[in-house]
């Protein structure tokens, strides 16, 4: 083990660090999260379109009328259904952000690339017949299915808007002019470099198969991607990364989730629509799947850990950090758990640290996939919400998700169990040595 210790902090640990400080995974990271308060506005107006009360939707249209669901759903799409075009400004103006330049601007300039590199054209019925119809921003690839190619553009055209801005090949306005008037025309010369060459892509692309670059992205980036993350194998190795990550003392989720959340957000979104359309949910892997049913404490899965702690521990120093933790692990937050029990570079801990969650996700996936259990719908429930209530909600009211939740908080007790008793063995030991020799002297 200590050779295990001493290759991490050689080789793992610089390695991970520069990956956590790596620029453009920090920008996704950080601009998707711009989403999220909308995505969970309209969650909220999704779980009250379809609240899992017998006889609700009849009552619902009695008073308000039949078209009542469609005009209380107006909210998602306004919310969920702009996730790509809000997140294509948020990741270039984090991106702009990191590199100190205009990130107002860089936003902006995103936005605008985004929707040159999107076809406005939908298919419209008109006479019994299907028609293209021109001149119409599609509304589908304003929200998940567009999520990919406004993530790639806010970073190419951040990336141009930053080489263009540093080596100053700029429209510079005299001293006396407004700094807000100075700024757009700073702005000129990159923008039309990026615009300019978003265009030029979509020509080229147009006279392909693939017809569009939201064509080229979702064949040849999407789809692969989506099949690993939205695998068995695929989240077992994610939630194995995360872990190892901590373990080294580095906030694991903040970095795969950086590569995976636009695969699970999408999938949510999937599942969103098929909720709302009344079909069954496709998806298992989403962010909701994770956040609900695997990291319930927190990464590692640590809430079981908790109660253990609360109920179980003999030494004192245990038993305080679990009071301690009680509260925050409630809200699915475990950095007093991490840092203080510790389970960073604890290789006592980390076994359950890292075996949990895989089983979890195996069990969770086991009940899911056989039926026995409700998929999340796609609603993006806050991920503080308490267990129990949260698997409730993201399965759209069924009692399966709460019971979920149950069994793994029970598979957690029984892995973390025996570990902890030995390290909680090893505290008592250490404190009794205290005590003797303060006695002593």
């Amino acid at each position: 083990m200590d050779k295990f210790n001493t290759f991490l902090e050689k080789y793992f640990l610089p390695f991970a660090g520069k990956l956590a400080g790596q620029k453009h995974l920090q920008a996704l990271r950080d601009g998707i999260i711009l989403t999220m308060p909308l995505i969970i506005i309209g969650s909220l107006f999704l779980i009250l379109g379809f609240l899992p009360i017998p006889g609700y939707a009849d009552f619902m249209a009695g008073v308000f009328g039949d078209a009542w669901l469609t005009k209380l759903l107006y909210p998602v799409d306004a919310t969920f259904g702009m996730m790509a075009l809000i997140a294509s400004f948020g990741v270039a103006y984090r991106l702009a952000e990191k590199y100190g330049i205009d990130a107002i601007t860089a936003g902006a300039i995103s936005v605008s690339a985004f929707l040159l590199a999107t076809p406005f054209e939908i298919m419209g019925t008109f006479g019994g017949a299907e028609e293209v119809v021109g001149g119409v921003i599609p509304v589908a690839l304003m929200g998940s299915q567009g999520l990919f190619v406004a993530l790639l553009v806010a970073m190419f055209s951040t990336e141009i808007y930053r080489l263009i801005v540093q080596r100053n090949i700029v429209i510079k306005m005299p001293d006396g002019v407004p700094p807000a008037v100075a700024k757009s025309f700073v702005a000129l010369i990159p923008g039309f470099a990026v615009i300019f060459s978003i265009w030029v892509l979509r020509l080229i692309v147009e006279n392909t198969p693939f017809g569009s670059l939201h064509n080229v992205i979702g064949d040849l980036l999407f789809v692969p991607l989506s099949a690993v993350g939205g695998s068995l194998i695929g989240s077992i190795i994610a939630v194995m990364l995360v872990s190892l990550l901590w373990f080294a003392g580095i906030h694991g989720m903040n970095i795969v989730g950086g590569v995976m959340t636009p695969i699970w957000l999408s999938a949510t979104d999937a599942n969103r629509v098929a909720f709302q359309a009344g079909e069954e949910v496709p998806n298992i892997f989403t962010q909701q799947f994770f956040e609900v049913f695997v990291n319930m404490g927190g990464s590692g899965s640590t809430f079981a850990l908790v109660l253990i702690m609360v109920a179980w521990s003999r030494s004192k120093q245990m038993k305080q950090l679990g009071k301690l933790s009680a509260g925050p692990g409630l809200f699915n937050i475990n950095e007093p758990i991490i840092f203080g029990t510790p389970i960073v570079m604890n290789p006592l801990l980390i076994i359950p640290f890292f075996l949990t969650p895989v089983v979890v996700v195996i069990t969770t996936y086991i009940g899911m996939s056989t039926g026995l259990v409700a998929k999340p719908v796609g609603i993006a429930i806050p991920w503080t919400t308490p267990p129990i209530l949260s698997g409730f909600l993201a399965t759209g009211g069924s009692i399966s998700g709460a019971v979920m939740q149950i069994i793994n908080i029970s598979i957690g007790l029984l892995i973390w169990l025996p570990f902890f008793k030995m390290w909680d063995s090893l505290k008592l030991k250490e404190e009794t040595e205290i005590e003797s020799n303060s006695k002593v002297s």
